[in-house]
């Protein structure tokens, strides 16, 4: 019996400053991004709050880029950073099209924010927060 090879998945972490931020665009962004993930085999999360947007996509390498360059266009978005960028052959969010949540406390405050911790933040600082984060919402490594 031959074993299944697993096809690597393309994960991808950026952070954005929000372009006025307010429930309705954030509604129209988790609604919109939850169908098109969808349909493109994209899982992940967004972690957000007025100050930031803090965002990890996984799934096929051309869909996640694409997905990705729509990001880089869209006029919601200000300052957008590339924070990690790889490939893994589990996801982390394997149910999620896209979960959303608000920053957890354990994440950067409005003053690192500010003080750009962003600019400091390692590919491995960045992909541990959405290790944690989906170990909190009963997601198996």
């Amino acid at each position: 019996m031959r074993s299944k090879v697993l096809k690597p998945v393309k994960y991808l972490i950026y952070a954005s400053k929000p372009f006025g931020f307010s429930q309705k665009d954030l509604d129209e962004i988790l609604l919109k991004s939850k169908y098109n993930n969808k349909a493109n085999d994209i899982t992940g999360a967004l972690l957000c709050r007025h100050d930031i947007y803090c965002q990890f996509l996984e799934g096929p390498e051309e869909e996640v880029n694409m997905t990705y360059s729509k990001i880089l266009s869209d006029d919601r978005h200000v300052d957008i950073q590339m924070l990690s960028s790889g490939s893994a052959t589990k996801r982390l969010f394997t149910n999620w099209a896209m979960r959303d949540d608000p920053i957890k406390s354990w994440m950067w405050t409005r003053e690192e924010v500010d003080d750009e911790i962003l600019q400091r933040v390692t590919q491995s600082d960045a992909l541990e927060v959405f290790v944690k984060h989906s170990r909190e919402i009963d997601q198996f490594l």
